[in-house]
């Protein structure tokens, strides 16, 4: 759970600021979007598989480069 506590002196802005920076170095939004929806595991490995050619493919290219 990120908490982001308001310092004296600080603008709500920046506090906002620091809180979305915690959010996202702890993977919270990718955490809940994978769990919004339920894959089959059979699509699950499709979609991880696809991924992990399409990382292959740009490690590839950047070698040719």
């Amino acid at each position: 759970m990120a908490e982001v506590y308001v310092q004296d002196g600080e603008t709500l802005e920046s506090a906002l600021r620091r809180f979305k920076r915690k959010v996202q170095q702890e993977d919270i939004i990718k955490e809940i979007k994978r769990h919004s929806f339920y894959l089959k595991p059979g699509e699950k490995r499709r979609t991880k598989e696809a991924l992990a050619r399409k990382r292959n493919r740009k490690k590839r290219n950047k070698d040719i480069e």
